[in-house]
């Protein structure tokens, strides 16, 4: 189940990512109620995922998928480019993600 969680609270890491960069500077409304919400959202299954994980797998993996979600999704709501480094990096990030999966032997 702390997997399910930690996969729920990514999205929400996600959304709040890709929101933030919609509020303006916290000047739009419902763009900052939508992040704020997000923000909340994802700690909380954060929380709820790192009762069974260790903090250090389940907050790197947070972070790190939701980082690589978080720059695809820019890429195509926001028209961000995507360059070779970037790639090169989503690679590390995902490749990461992956050993912290295996290493937490769940």
């Amino acid at each position: 189940m702390a997997w399910i969680y930690l996969g729920i609270a990514t999205v929400f890491e996600i959304a709040f990512a890709l929101g933030t960069n919609a509020t303006r500077g916290f000047t739009r409304l419902w763009p900052s109620v939508f992040t704020l919400l997000a923000a909340a959202g994802g700690v909380f299954t954060l929380s709820l995922a790192l009762r069974t994980l260790d903090v250090g797998v389940g907050y790197t993996i947070w972070t790190g998928i939701g980082s690589v979600g978080t720059v695809l999704l820019g890429a195509l709501l926001y028209k961000e480019r995507i360059t070779p480094p970037k790639l090169a990096s989503f690679a590390a990030i995902i490749t990461g993600v992956v050993l912290l999966k295996l290493a937490s032997g769940a």
